[in-house]
């Protein structure tokens, strides 16, 4: 009997240490995974070509793009930030807890970029590619059949349709557009609220806020009694004063920002102590689900 007791107990407390149970398959899976790929950086720092400087009225954003997903809207969205056409431009649309979005909302700015945009908002899972390009976090979701990590930014997946797509979680960067599907153009917006997710599949994604998240929350908003969430008046505006792609600002004046790969031991046991709730101070351990938003990849500044 004692000695039932402490092989019980020895493995109640490496399951804790793992932050995996009999019955939560999802973490095994990770767990699993960790094994596979073990030895992966923590860290990776995004190429320059990948990062858009926003410098706004509140502080410096920069943002990490996701050509992988949306190649038609990022390229015009870079080639807009090349030409200069946000610089001097604001937010104009700013709902509190839902999205912040900038541009021309007086569509007086002349640009040659005018071309309406396909919508990108999903692509085929691609069967040639490693299975590991994906990384399952939670199935089902509560939108999603899966949601997970694909190249360092919150995803979603439908084994069934075949397609994957990225997630309105916060600090989201994507193209706003009218009513019309493919009718975006230069209007942008950033997710400033928790998940936003029934604009999952609805919009091209571009990109994720890796700095400055807390610069863009201090976007000035719109009064909580303006349901369109337009501010007309121009000086109660947060401005952008200039963005610029990363290859066109000086190496020394870059900030050196890295994000965590999503296979690293870190990220793997965060999210097993996230299912586990094993810290005392829950007494409801919960049902093991994971918000893949909540989980955000972390950033850190390095000199």
């Amino acid at each position: 009997m004692l000695l039932s007791r402490i092989i019980f107990q020895s493995l109640f407390i490496l399951s804790l240490l793992l932050g995996i149970s009999a019955s939560n398959a999802q973490t095994k899976k990770i767990q699993d995974a960790q094994g596979l790929l073990g030895g992966i950086e923590e860290w990776r720092t995004p190429k320059p070509d990948a990062l858009i400087y926003l410098q706004l009225e509140t502080g410096l954003v920069i943002i990490e793009l996701a050509p992988f997903m949306s190649p038609v809207n990022v390229a015009q969205f870079k080639a807009l930030v090349k030409a200069g056409f946000y610089d001097g431009l604001d937010f104009y649309r700013v709902i509190d807890g839902f999205v912040a979005q900038g541009g021309d909302v007086s569509g007086n700015k002349q640009h040659k970029y005018t071309k309406q945009l396909p919508a990108e908002l999903s692509r085929s899972i691609n069967e040639s590619s490693s299975p590991d390009e994906f990384m399952l976090v939670q199935s089902p979701d509560f939108i999603a059949s899966q949601t997970g990590f694909l190249h360092g930014f919150a995803a979603g997946r439908d084994p069934n349709t075949k397609q994957e797509w990225l997630l309105h979680c916060p600090g989201v960067v994507a193209m706003g557009r009218n009513n019309e599907l493919n009718s975006a153009s230069s209007e942008f917006y950033i997710t400033i609220g928790q998940a936003p997710r029934h604009l999952d599949r609805n919009m091209s994604v571009l990109g994720k806020v890796i700095y400055g998240m807390d610069n863009v929350q201090q976007i000035k908003r719109a009064s909580v009694n303006n349901a369109s969430g337009v501010i007309d008046e121009p000086s109660k505006r947060t401005g952008i004063l200039w963005a610029k792609l990363a290859n066109d600002i000086p190496d020394e004046a870059r900030i050196q920002v890295q994000v965590q790969n999503e296979r690293s031991e870190a990220v793997i046991n965060r999210l097993a102590n996230g299912r586990a709730l094993s810290n005392p101070f829950f007494h409801f351990k919960g049902n093991g689900n994971l918000d893949v938003c909540y989980y955000n990849l972390k950033t850190r500044v390095v000199n």
